[in-house]
């Protein structure tokens, strides 16, 4: 067969350099050449490429990033489509392409796929909102870095009796602001899945402080609605993408008018997408690069790896791209008081 290409694509995530490692270290074993695209799909745009051998992933698994670089660069929204790449792949031989990135960067694969683009994907993304997986690489570090971070604000809050109102990540599914919430004993917490009470949330925090607790921490997904019931928009980035953000300091506004308790809000952003994986996504990382490179080796496109419990199992394209993973109701009822 001919080379096998590896990109990553979208926004960075601990743990692709596992990823990359797994693809180089897995095809090379066959003899078979690993093209490594520079900065995702720009790079398979402009002719951005390098080979890699094995040499060149030794000493990455603790780094956080990507070796490889990404962008948000998209050959469907800044380019001609097939006709955008076409040219960088036939030049450089690929056969089989792997694609590690979230639903967006998936979603683009699957459109080459079906243009005949020989296609294999590796779901990461911290939102952990891919379908076709139980989980994705970057998430399990994303709700370690929130979860330290909670545990630094909560005695800054109990010290100056305060409500601290905690954004995190999720434009689409609260999946780390439940997990990190849980995990960091937090009052409440605020997702995209549900409609927020925040008349009912501040009659929690009085009764709360009335019971001689002064302080609160509240988690609250970015993609969750604000006090006036739409999610807060920073606008368009370079790139024609819409900025998600800002409901924290929102929500903190309203709280403390609705309880009379100083409210401050903390936006968390790109520290949760940053630094070295946690030993899980550096083994999941391996695993889903590993799984992709057999299948591309084994003439297998259109389909992405998938976290099944504790197996890896193929699942197509198809299915990874439907709508994004919600967080399911059992996963709201153990999450914050409202979503009994």
């Amino acid at each position: 067969m001919g080379a096998v290409g590896v990109l990553t694509a979208g926004g960075d995530c601990p743990g692709l350099n596992a990823a990359i490692r797994g693809v180089v270290t897995r095809v090379g074993a066959d003899g078979v050449v690993v093209v490594g695209v520079e900065d995702g799909w720009a790079g398979l745009m402009d002719g951005r490429t390098a080979i890699l051998t094995r040499d060149d992933v030794r000493g990455v698994l603790s780094r956080g990033g990507t070796i490889l670089g990404t962008s948000r660069r998209d050959p469907y929204v800044h380019g001609d489509g097939l006709a955008s790449v076409a040219a960088t792949i036939d030049r450089t031989g690929i056969d089989r392409l792997i694609v590690i990135g979230g639903d967006g960067s998936l979603r683009t694969a699957a459109r080459l796929q079906e243009e005949g683009v020989k296609i294999v994907g590796v779901p990461k993304t911290i939102d952990n909102d891919i379908n076709g997986t139980d989980v994705s690489i970057g998430f399990h570090t994303a709700v370690q870095i929130v979860v330290d971070s909670l545990d630094r604000l909560t005695t800054t809050a109990e010290s100056h009796n305060r409500v601290l109102v905690v954004e995190v990540m999720g434009r689409t599914a609260g999946w780390i602001a439940a997990y990190a919430g849980l995990a960091g004993g937090a009052e409440a917490i605020l997702v995209p899945e549900v409609e927020g009470d925040y008349e009912g949330l501040a009659a929690r925090i009085k009764a709360r402080h009335r019971e001689s607790h002064d302080y609160s921490v509240v988690v609250v997904a970015e993609g969750a609605a604000g006090p006036a019931g739409e999610v807060a928009s920073l606008g368009m980035d370079l790139y024609g993408f819409e900025r998600i953000g800002g409901v924290g300091p929102a929500a903190a506004i309203r709280l403390e008018e609705l309880t009379g308790f100083e409210a401050r809000p903390v936006i968390l952003g790109h520290l949760q997408r940053g630094g070295s994986p946690t030993a899980f996504d550096r083994v999941l990382g391996a695993r889903f690069g590993i799984a992709a490179a057999e299948l591309a080796l084994a003439g297998v496109s259109g389909v992405m790896v998938g976290l099944h419990g504790d197996e890896i199992a193929p699942v197509s394209l198809e299915e990874a791209c439907r709508e994004p993973r919600r967080l399911p109701p059992e996963r709201l009822a153990e999450a914050a008081w409202f979503f009994a």
